[in-house]
């Protein structure tokens, strides 16, 4: 229990950490200073605990044992760079359609910052700029993510598995300097 305990908070914390120094990149700021904060809250940690693994993420384990993860549904309710907060149903679509909405483009680039650093953490020495491209490529067909929050979050994250971290974020810098 020990172990997990420490194991689940050192790699929450250095996620954050992580998110922070990509969003201070970009100069989000408060974005980088706030992130995640809720993984600390008891609805969050303590199942986080419970779950640990230390290569992947404890709500998958948590999904696997009860059906669904009750973190999970309390994280993506307070973290607006996760698309599933932005998930609605479709007005005069089939009932009970869902839809992703568009997403504010700070969300969208923190999105950004939160994948390449939960793949760092999760692959650790075998990361390389490339993984969080195939993760986005391999759950896009499931996932309602709106049309151009996925064209803009896809091609950032193709320049990065591209061109490498230096130049992607250089040119987020630019292009937000310019808005």
């Amino acid at each position: 229990m020990l172990h997990s305990l420490v194991g689940h908070f050192c790699t929450i914390t250095h996620h954050r950490l992580l998110v922070m120094k990509y969003c201070f990149r970009i100069g989000l700021y408060r974005q980088g200073l706030t992130h995640d904060l809720s993984k600390y809250s008891p609805a969050e940690f303590i199942p986080g605990v419970r779950y640990y693994q230390g290569n992947r993420s404890p709500n998958d384990a948590e999904r696997r044992d009860r059906g669904y993860s009750a973190a999970w549904l309390h994280h993506k309710g307070r973290n607006r760079h996760h698309l599933e907060y932005w998930v609605d149903y479709k007005i005069g679509g089939t009932p009970g359609q869902l839809y992703g909405i568009r997403m504010p483009e700070k969300y969208v680039l923190e999105m950004f910052c939160d994948r390449i650093a939960a793949s760092r953490v999760y692959n650790k020495e075998k990361y390389h700029d490339g993984m969080p491209y195939e993760y986005f490529l391999k759950g896009l067909p499931y996932t309602p993510l709106h049309p151009d929050t996925a064209r803009h979050l896809g091609a950032l994250l193709r320049m990065l598995a591209e061109r490498g971290e230096d130049e992607t974020f250089r040119y987020i810098r630019r292009r937000r300097r310019k808005k």
